[in-house]
C-alpha cells in the first residue's frame, strides 16, 4: 500500500508510547488497533515517576560507571542493586553497556535523547489537548535537591551536558531552596531549579484517558497477547491475537521490556535487559512539596500526585521473572524520611516494575530492515513517559511516507538487525 493512503496499524502495546503513536496515526488520517494484554496504562506507565523530565538528557552510562558500579553493589544505601542469580545471564548485556560509560558516549547518547525529551511538556500538551488526560498534566519546575553545593559540583559533567542542549535553571542556597521547599530538612542545603518541566498526576489514568481518546475516535482496543506476526509477500499482514488473526497493513511493537520474543520473531536481535524499577506511594501525606524533586544523593524522586505522594527511582538489574526485592523499597523510604522528616501518611502501597534498556541507552523507533510494515518504539530506559509523544509523533510520520524534521539514525533498529 502507498504510505500517503490510509492504512490500518496495529500497535502492540497500549502504554504511553502505543497509546501516543495511535493517537498521532488517527490524527495523520489512519485507522489504529491497539492491543495489549493487560490493557491501557499498565506496566511501566502506571508506575513510572509521573516527571515529564525533559532535562533527563544524561545517561546512567557517564565517565567512571564501571569503576563505581562495584562498590555501589555491594552498599544498601547506595540506588543500584542486581538479582546476583541473574548475573550469569546478563553478563554480556553488562559489559556492553558499560563499553559505554565514558565522556563521549555520554555525549553522543545524550544528543540522541535531547530531541525526543527535551520539549516534553509542550508533546504532552499538544497530544491531550482537548481530552480527558489534559487534567493529569500539570507545568511546573523540577528541582535537584543536594546535601551541598559541593553534591552539585561533583556532577558538573551532567550540568554541563544539560547546558549543552540548551537547559538553563537556578542555584539555590540553603535560604532559597528552604523558601522555595519549608518542608525539606535542613540537611539539604543546595538545589537547582529548572522551569518548563511538568507532571502528571496518575499516570495510569492519564494513558487510560488518552487511549479512552484514541478509542472514541474509532481506534479499536483488545486485551489480549499477541502470539505471531503474519507475513505476505515480504511484508507484514497481520497479527495473531486472542483467537484470531487481525489483518493490517502496518504493524508496530511498544511492548517495552517485554519487546524482546517479538523483535527477535522479525529478525532483531536486541540485547534489551530490565532495569527493575521501584515506587512507594504514601497515601494522604501530612505534607506536600510544590515541585517534583530529585533527591541526587539518592537518585529517586518525589511527585506530588492525586491524593498521594509518589518516591520512585532505583535501579534493580534482574530478570523478568525474579521476585521483588525488599531493599529498594527500604532505601526509598530512608530517603523520604532524611528529606522530609515530619511526613506522616495513612497508608503507603509498593510496586515493582520493569524498564527496557538496551546496551547503549538508546530507544528503537522505526522500520525493522527486510519486512515491510514492521516498525519498533520501544527500549526508552527511564524517559519512557517524557518520550512517549514525540516517539509516537515519529512512527506516525515515518508511517505515512514523511521525513520527520530531525535526524532519526540514533534510534535505527537496523543497529540490531
Amino acid at each position: 500500500m502507498d504510505a500517503s493512503q490510509d492504512k490500518t496499524v496495529v500497535i502492540i502495546g497500549a502504554g504511553i508510547v502505543g497509546v501516543s503513536t495511535a493517537l498521532s496515526l488517527q490524527r495523520a488520517g489512519h485507522h489504529a488497533i491497539l492491543i495489549d494484554k493487560d490493557g491501557p496504562g499498565e506496566a511501566a506507565s502506571y508506575g513510572n515517576g509521573g516527571i515529564l523530565a525533559s532535562c533527563a538528557v544524561v545517561p546512567v552510562t557517564g565517565p567512571g560507571l564501571i569503576w563505581k558500579a562495584p562498590g555501589m553493589l555491594l552498599d544498601p544505601r547506595e540506588p543500584l542493586f542486581m538479582k546476583w542469580r541473574d548475573m550469569p545471564g546478563m553478563l554480556p548485556w553488562l559489559l556492553r553497556f558499560m563499553s559505554h560509560a565514558n565522556a563521549g558516549d555520554t555525549r553522543r547518547i545524550a544528543a540522541g535523547l535531547a530531541p525526543i525529551v527535551g520539549d516534553s511538556l509542550a508533546d504532552h500538551q499538544a497530544l491531550a489537548r482537548g481530552t480527558a488526560a489534559e487534567r493529569y498534566i500539570v507545568p511546573g519546575d523540577y528541582l535537584y535537591i543536594y546535601r551541598d553545593r559541593k553534591g552539585f559540583e561533583d556532577e558538573a559533567f551532567s550540568w554541563d551536558i544539560r547546558s549543552a542542549h540548551g537547559f538553563e535553571w537556578e542555584e539555590m542556597d540553603a535560604a532559597r531552596l528552604h523558601g522555595y521547599e519549608p518542608a525539606i530538612s535542613s540537611d539539604m542545603q543546595f538545589g537547582v531549579r529548572l522551569e518548563n518541566h511538568g507532571r502528571i498526576t496518575d499516570p495510569g489514568a492519564y494513558v487510560q484517558a488518552l487511549a479512552a481518546e484514541a478509542e472514541a475516535h474509532g481506534a479499536r482496543v483488545i486485551r489480549a497477547e499477541v502470539s505471531d506476526i503474519v507475513r505476505e509477500g515480504g511484508g507484514v499482514c497481520g497479527v495473531r491475537a486472542g483467537g484470531e488473526v487481525i489483518a493490517c497493513d502496518d504493524m508496530v511493537i511498544c511492548t517495552g521490556a517485554w519487546s524482546g520474543p517479538l523483535s527477535r520473531a522479525l529478525g532483531l536481535r536486541v540485547p534489551l535487559q530490565s532495569e527493575r524499577g521501584y515506587h512507594i506511594e504514601l497515601w494522604n501525606p501530612s505534607q506536600t512539596i510544590a515541585a517534583p524533586a530529585m533527591v541526587a544523593s539518592g537518585k529517586f524522586v518525589l511527585n506530588p500526585m492525586e491524593g498521594r505522594l509518589r518516591l520512585a527511582g532505583v535501579v534493580e538489574l534482574g530478570s523478568m521473572d525474579a521476585p521483588e526485592s525488599r531493599a529498594p523499597f527500604d532505601l526509598l523510604m530512608r530517603g523520604v524520611r532524611r528529606v522530609l522528616p515530619d511526613l506522616r501518611w495513612d497508608e503507603a502501597s509498593e510496586w515493582m516494575g520493569h524498564r527496557p534498556s538496551t546496551p547503549d541507552s538508546l530507544p528503537l523507533i522505526g522500520a525493522v530492515p527486510g519486512l515491510r510494515g514492521a516498525w519498533t518504539g520501544f527500549g526508552h530506559h527511564h524517559v519512557g513517559l517524557t518520550a512517549g509523544p514525540a516517539t509516537g509523533r515519529i512512527l506516525a510520520q515515518m508511517i505515512s511516507g514523511k521525513r520527520p524534521n530531525l535526524d532519526v539514525t540514533p534510534y535505527d533498529p537496523g543497529r540490531f538487525a
